[in-house]
């Protein structure tokens, strides 16, 4: 039947993998986790939250994550890429839902630490699959545009939650959840029909040139866990850094800059739309001139993107924080799940890729927690993004000292 099917496709089905691999994407990331920056300021005044409980909120959720991304290789191999993902995201829209009836701090913190179990859980299956159906040359360039479900859901919510709150009022984001939780669930369902494991269940090839065989001395000599160690630490710097951004700069446009929801939406839909770009531009250029030098590109961009919300300039370098951001917010993720593949090969992609986001992990949970209090005392978020422009640094720094894989 899968044979029949394979023949019948004008394309490669590694495309439907792609083009479903970016619903997953939003579903489980931009739902399940940046919708939240969102629905905070709403959200945070009808449940009486301060800034502290706000950033524990979605360090909760990263703590689910990464809870998940621990087991994520165990249970790959026990029920596969696809199953897992399916079960990843029945618990992000459930829980969703759930959330959407909470009327405290704690049932929030609970729930929404389900949420990123179930993230983590569809998150790190749908990327590995990348080093499965594409080989070096595309790598880069499906991860991309599967990172880039991120910035759809980021579009459809900053449209979504002002219209939503505007019409329910001070319980605007209860209907909020429950929407982006029946979208996730529509979701689940075409990854249950769609999702295949490998090439092989659609009597197909890897898509992509077939790399050559050499005998390069010059390529790197480290082993999987010191690669593994070192993509892993920059992975975390970026995570540390990103999170906070993501998370509290709709919260500083309203509750600091004095700009209304509605104007504030706007801001983060743009974020969506420029990162829809974001992850096809950087992980191809990564495929052309190489993961090191496209992954130094977007962290300097990312950090200049921090740098100037945190010096409280004119309104003009706002919006030109929101393009570098935007440009450059999902190349990371892409870089590193074609990076992975091209160190470690497919047959390790899925562990190996679970490790270094644990990493990542490590890193979103502890950045929003320290922004959060660090508000809390300063009254501010501006010395927690000058703290993620200096995070952004440091990765770079790490980044030279990356070598070409064998």
């Amino acid at each position: 039947m899968n044979q029949i099917k394979a023949r019948k496709l004008p394309f490669h089905y590694g495309w439907v993998i792609v083009a479903t691999g970016a619903l997953i994407i939003a579903a489980c990331l931009g739902f399940g986790r940046f919708a939240l920056g969102m629905l905070l300021p709403a959200m945070g005044e009808n449940l009486h939250l301060s800034y502290s409980q706000m950033g524990l909120i979605s360090t909760a959720n990263f703590c689910g994550y990464v809870a998940a991304v621990i087991v994520s290789a165990a249970l790959t191999s026990r029920l596969g890429a696809r199953r897992l993902i399916v079960t990843g995201l029945a618990l992000v829209s459930g829980s969703m839902l759930a959330v959407s009836q909470a009327n405290s701090f704690l049932s929030v913190l609970l729930l929404y630490t389900l949420t990123g179990f179930g993230s983590g859980a569809a998150n790190v299956p749908i990327m590995a699959l990348v080093s499965h159906w594409f080989r070096p040359s595309l790598r880069g360039r499906a991860a991309g545009f599967i990172v880039g479900g991120s910035g759809l859901a980021i579009i459809i919510s900053g449209l979504l939650i002002p219209a939503v709150n505007s019409a329910l009022g001070e319980e605007g984001w209860r209907g909020s959840w429950m929407i982006l939780g029946l979208a996730s669930t529509a979701i689940m369902i075409a990854a249950a029909l769609l999702i295949r494991n490998n090439p092989a269940e659609m009597a197909s090839q890897p898509l992509g040139v077939e790399p050559p065989i050499t005998s390069n001395t010059k390529s790197t000599a480290a082993s999987p866990r010191a690669i593994i160690t070192h993509l892993g630490f920059i992975y975390l710097l970026f995570g540390y850094a990103y999170v906070i951004y993501a998370t509290f700069i709709v919260t500083t446009l309203v509750q600091e800059r004095g700009f209304s929801e509605a104007t504030a939406g706007q801001f983060w839909m743009w974020v969506g739309a420029f990162s829809l770009v974001s992850g096809p531009l950087f992980g191809a250029l990564s495929d052309h001139l190489g993961r090191k030098l496209a992954l130094i590109t977007v962290l300097c961009l990312q950090g200049v993107a921090y740098l100037l919300v945190a010096l409280s300039l004119p309104t003009g370098f706002l919006y030109l924080s929101v393009f570098l951001f935007g440009i450059s917010a999902w190349g990371t993720p892409a870089i590193m799940a074609a990076a992975i593949g091209d160190y470690l090969g497919p047959q390790k992609a899925a562990a190996a890729l679970g490790s270094i986001t644990l990493f990542f992990g490590v890193g979103q949970i502890i950045g929003p927690g320290i922004a959060g209090i660090l508000a809390d005392i300063t009254g501010s978020f501006a010395w927690s993004y000058a703290m993620g422009s200096g995070m952004a640094v440091f990765a770079v720094l790490l980044c030279l000292g990356l070598r070409k894989p064998g």
